[in-house]
């Protein structure tokens, strides 16, 4: 009776000790929350349960022997247990480490008046957390092999010890990979493109909205994603509108009749800016570019804080500037020559006249 008592008082022990243990850490955070209000709580109990997992191992590891069981697989079973407390390490680790930049940088966008800036902290935070992240997995499945095929051990000394002759095999295989790996890393912290950039890229026009290990994502404006290898932004050109700050200069072009009042069509620019909430107040201008023997092309520029108020603006001063042209000077739009096309019995009548003529004159 005491063969099978003693493992499951163990074993419930250990489990009654790791969930008294998640309830405390669960009052300690509210404790916590409450006294600093800059605690972001939701983000604190995504550690609990990677704390929980890793103290339940840790301690049925350690009580293991108290159980007795004899069994021919204890070294197995411990074995596993140390390799299931490696991973909720590495797991509570890396918890870790995206609550303490979460929390950086809210605390620093709070602080700091260079949206720019937050956002390529943004930027290099989720690029270092992906390496360190792929880095520690890595590790740990590789020891995690070792721990639980003990025949293996031999092996992975000897692929250690050839490391450099693997490094440049992997090197030469993996060119792209290792490539995009490093266009990510010049990005991050060269500051040519951030998360929430406006770009424009292969005509597509939208928000940097992901940047990866290997790829990059704009979300367009139209809601669509379009996903580009990250090596693409230090090879080929692009716009960034949003390097440098974010305010955009938009441009409407109008083609005109020559007859156009362009002073009083000016005027109603600037008259329609002062009350357009998308305009920044900082420049504005309307003039005529070009001129055709059928027409003239008037372009009105206008600012706004970013590309999203431009695109709107422009679009509103478009519609505006027909609008007040067809209500007060509709002889400002351009003009198309036509002519009636003569009709089937007229060609017809037209031939007859130029045969006879013809005859006329030969004869």
């Amino acid at each position: 009776m005491e063969e099978i008592l003693r493992p499951i008082i163990v074993l419930l022990g250990t489990v009654a000790i790791t969930v008294s243990v998640g309830l405390l850490v669960e009052r300690l955070l509210r404790y916590a929350a409450r006294r600093s209000p800059g605690v972001h709580l939701p983000s604190l109990r995504r550690l609990q349960l990677p704390l929980q997992v890793l103290l339940g191992t840790v301690m049925l590891h350690a009580v293991y022997p108290l159980a007795e069981l004899d069994l021919r697989q204890d070294g197995v079973i411990r074995n596993f247990l140390a390799t299931a407390a490696i991973i909720a390490a590495v797991w509570l680790v890396i918890r870790a480490t995206d609550v303490v930049a979460d929390s950086l940088l809210s605390r620093y966008a709070q602080r700091a008046t260079e949206i720019a800036r937050v956002r390529q902290l943004r930027t290099q935070f989720g690029l270092v957390r992906r390496i360190v992240t792929s880095v520690l997995v890595v590790t740990t499945a590789a020891v995690a092999i070792m721990l639980l095929f003990p025949s293996l051990r031999t092996l992975g000394t000897s692929m250690l010890a050839s490391a450099g002759v693997i490094g440049i095999i992997v090197g030469v295989a993996a060119q792209s990979t290792l490539s995009n790996l490093m266009a990510g890393l010049q990005i991050a912290f060269g500051d040519s493109v951030k998360i929430g950039d406006t770009v424009v890229v292969e005509g597509e026009w939208g928000t940097v909205e992901e940047i990866t290990l290997a790829f990059l994502t704009v979300r367009i404006w139209d809601d669509r994603r379009l996903t580009m290898p990250v090596s693409y932004f230090n090879s080929q050109p692009y716009e960034n509108w949003s390097r440098g700050g974010s305010q955009v200069t938009g441009t409407v072009l109008l083609h005109l009749d020559h007859s156009t009042p362009v002073p009083a069509l000016r005027e109603h620019l600037r008259t329609y800016l002062r009350d357009c909430p998308e305009w920044d107040g900082r420049n504005w201008n309307l003039l005529v570019t070009d001129s055709t023997p059928t027409d003239i092309v008037v372009r009105a520029t206008m600012s706004a804080a970013d590309a999203d108020d431009a695109w709107t603006l422009r679009c509103a001063v478009r519609e505006e500037l027909l609008t007040w042209i067809g209500r007060h000077h509709a002889h400002a739009f351009p003009k198309i020559p036509t002519s009636v096309a003569p009709s089937d019995e007229q060609t017809r009548a037209d031939d007859r006249v130029g045969d006879q003529n013809a005859r006329v004159t030969v004869s």
